[in-house]
């Protein structure tokens, strides 16, 4: 494969995917706000992810364009917030749309960002591509907003794909090293009632599924999520026992939102139960390094 792009790809997830792939592609563009540079063979290119300042001529004869773009959803949701959570992830998205049409070669596939958030709170049913319900509150009419601002320009030139990703559990980012951290202070018991799910994936069955479905030119949306959705009261007592720490302190939903406040951040995060699978991944074949959590966190606290 010859080009890759990332928009907005030196955060946490964009830095897994960058060396994941920087064997397999012959050249690596990451858009980026920062300054325009070359480090170790990967070229930055800035972008505001809003106009075209000369970043879109880097689209042509791309392979794949992969937009990881959108405000952190770790923060307090104000309306100032709010605002931004929204229009940074409909704006990065708008304005690829518009430079993948104006692309004499453009890119042969498109992975955008979503969220596994997009179904509703589910203590029963396992959410699917097929059955899954959507749900109805600020985090889920985000996700559809940004899926309809994807899907609905019709590139005939560019397959699309939306990536419904769950919690990206890594070694260097992501909710792992703050949940780690509560679990080394004594503060690894269930948060709120505790029976609500958690989905998520390791940084590398991520990475690899990224990569299955640009091999496997899978389109549409796809949920990117380890097929073993766990209970929070199991996930925080199996997080205790892989820090080896002897107990493990239960947050009740008042003590979260006291905490939250104190850390900027909204309690919704960790008591929204997501029961979601990877219902399409399977089906076409892939295979799961760490499918189940334990072994997830072995990896990543080797």
């Amino acid at each position: 494969m010859s080009k890759l792009i990332i928009a907005s790809g030196t955060g946490f997830l964009g830095q897994v995917l960058v060396n994941h792939f920087k064997n397999k592609f012959e050249e690596i563009v990451i858009l980026t706000r920062g300054k325009s540079q070359i480090i170790d063979g990967i070229k930055y290119v800035n972008w505001n992810a809003r106009t075209f300042t000369g970043w879109e001529k880097e689209l042509e004869n791309a392979t794949v364009l992969i937009n990881l773009a959108g405000k952190s959803v770790d923060c307090r949701y104000t309306k100032e917030n709010k605002k931004e959570i929204l229009w940074s992830r409909i704006d990065s998205t708008k304005i690829l749309n518009k430079a993948v049409l104006n692309c004499k070669n453009p890119p042969k596939h498109w992975l955008n960002s979503s969220t596994a958030t997009i179904y509703r709170f589910s203590l029963d049913k396992q959410m699917d591509e097929v059955d899954g319900e959507i749900g109805n509150d600020f985090s889920i009419n985000v996700a559809l907003s940004w899926e309809k601002a994807f899907f609905k320009t019709e590139t005939s030139k560019t397959m699309k794909t939306a990536l419904r990703t769950s919690i990206v559990l890594g070694k260097n980012g992501g909710a792992f090293m703050p949940l780690k951290t509560l679990a080394k202070m004594g503060f690894g018991g269930k948060q709120g009632k505790g029976n609500q799910f958690v989905s998520w994936i390791h940084e590398e069955d991520f990475a690899n599924a990224v990569d299955f479905i640009i091999e496997k030119e899978m389109t549409g949306v796809i949920n990117i999520v380890s097929p073993n959705p766990i209970r929070n009261a199991d996930f925080m007592e199996k997080l205790r026992k892989a820090v080896s720490f002897p107990f493990g302190i239960p947050l009740s939903k008042f003590f979260l939102e006291i905490g939250s406040f104190f850390i900027r951040t909204e309690t919704e995060l960790v008591l929204k139960s997501r029961n979601v699978v990877p219902k399409r991944l399977l089906e076409n074949g892939f295979r799961f390094k760490f499918g189940k959590i334990d072994e997830a966190f072995k990896d990543l606290l080797h």
